[in-house]
């Protein structure tokens, strides 16, 4: 088996990868800014460890991205990590279904990863995925206890599992760098009014939506479902298996 450099390695995703690829046999290594976190200390940010970390590893699982930031730190993070990857058998790359139609300022750093990646020379695949299951959970946990929650409900969404994408991140690394890999997305395409629907029938709350008629061409993209996929429903746990799943778990953003 081969040796795996996984960024992100400690986050929602970055965690599930990880097992994936032990489960598989892989010698992992997880980059982390925090001793004890991961195997290997390193800051993207400033390059520091990166090399160390890379030095000998056959695949790079590049999972690591600022959503809090939305994404400001990602490019140079990648450009340190591509200068760190010489040899390198295989780079992957975790990104976004739709942020080439959807002008958010975090699916533009996105974007603007993958063309560095797409330029760099270096061996890679660039595997877009829908939303998490765990980003619908957080946006609709922090309205939950409202009576009226103001929310964008004819936005749609195709949320995906975690686990089912890292899976698909394992098959991959596993084979020969596609440039361009086929769309991931989840079982089921939903408005956020659907999806909250689920969420109360589990969760109580919210009791009610108030609809958000918002103006934009970010608004007129997720209406239309630009950040979905369903020629690729290829994620096998549904929005409401996942809810139900853990009615008492406290939902945040992780990177």
């Amino acid at each position: 088996m081969s040796t795996v450099l996984v960024t992100g390695g400690t986050g929602a995703l970055g965690r599930h990868v990880v097992d994936r690829l032990r489960e598989r046999g892989h010698d992992v290594r997880v980059l982390s800014r925090r001793v004890g976190a991961g195997t290997h200390v390193g800051d993207l940010a400033t390059g520091v460890g990166v090399r160390d970390a890379a030095a000998g590893a056959d695949t790079i699982v590049h999972a690591a991205s600022d959503f809090r930031r939305f994404g400001t730190p990602d490019l140079d993070q990648t450009r340190n990590l591509l200068a760190a990857a010489g040899g390198v058998r295989h780079l992957l790359y975790v990104s976004i279904v739709g942020i080439d139609a959807i002008p958010f300022r975090y699916y533009r750093n996105k974007l603007a990863c993958e063309r560095l990646i797409a330029g760099s020379g270096v061996p890679h695949t660039i595997l877009r995925a829908t939303q998490f299951h765990d980003l619908l959970a957080a946006i609709l946990s922090g309205v939950q206890r409202l009576p009226l929650a103001p929310l964008p409900a004819d936005f749609r969404f195709q949320p995906v599992d975690t686990a089912d994408v890292a899976t698909r991140i394992a098959d991959l690394t596993a084979g020969e760098p596609l440039g361009r890999a086929a769309d991931f997305g989840g079982p089921q395409v939903a408005t956020l009014a659907e999806l909250a629907d689920v969420w109360r029938q589990y969760r109580g709350g919210p009791k009610h939506v108030l609809p958000i008629p918002l103006p934009g061409r970010i608004a007129r993209a997720f209406r239309a479902g630009a950040n979905t996929c369903p020629e690729h429903a290829d994620g096998a746990r549904t929005w409401a298996e996942y809810v139900a799943s853990d009615p008492g778990r406290s939902y945040r953003l992780r990177g």
